[in-house]
């Protein structure tokens, strides 16, 4: 029986979109388009060179959600916090809702979205996203005082290392994800399928 398509604008790549391989995300597209579900369209990214793919989901997990000096929910407030940046509506609010899924508080999120230096977040914590705002639009400009002062506030070189790597991940994100026409979903949908992910992370088996 032919596979019901669930009523989503399409991409910009239907190449793309149109050619999923065998793998989990392309199950994970057919269940949603069986039962008019909507999905995340980065699967269709993720479906199209599955081999790629999941070497590109071991590393996000291992960077997002592995145990390291950085929390999850940090890390997590990082990607949606760069995707803001970039005006990446799709992964802001995707990752938006994972970082309220671990902090257990939407409302915080968002509130450090739209003012960071008004928002409830601790200062160290603020003084990293500020590096993270110079991570995404000012790289070149970084410096070595800009890790000495992050370390005066007792960050280490790690907790430097994963800040560094979750922005430039998302920053890679962002340009895939806009650039092939990812379109965000219902805010519904938005929040039921950040929880799969602030539950069990990045890899799809």
């Amino acid at each position: 029986m032919p596979i019901a398509k669930t009523q989503m604008e399409p991409m910009f790549l239907p190449g793309v979109e149109q050619h999923p391989q065998p793998s989990p995300y392309r199950d994970l597209i057919e269940a949603a388009q069986t039962n008019g579900a909507e999905y995340w369209q980065i699967w269709n990214l993720l479906a199209f060179r599955p081999q790629a793919s999941a070497h590109l989901a071991r590393f996000s997990h291992a960077i997002m959600h592995e145990p390291a000096p950085l929390s999850s929910a940090l890390r997590e407030l990082i990607a949606a916090y760069t995707s803001s940046l970039n005006h990446c509506e799709f992964c802001m609010k995707a990752h938006a809702g994972v970082a309220g899924h671990l902090y257990g508080d939407q409302e915080f999120v968002w509130s450090v979205l739209r003012d960071p230096d008004r928002s409830n977040l601790e200062e160290k914590d603020k003084a990293l996203l500020r590096f993270v705002k110079k991570v995404t639009l000012a790289p070149a400009s970084i410096t070595a005082e800009d890790a000495a002062a992050l370390r005066s506030l007792g960050w280490s070189d790690d907790a430097i290392y994963y800040a560094i790597f979750a922005s430039a991940l998302f920053n890679f994100y962002n340009r895939i994800v806009s650039s092939s026409g990812v379109h965000p979903v219902s805010d519904q949908a938005f929040q039921k399928l950040s929880r799969r992910m602030a539950d069990k992370g990045y890899i799809r088996d």
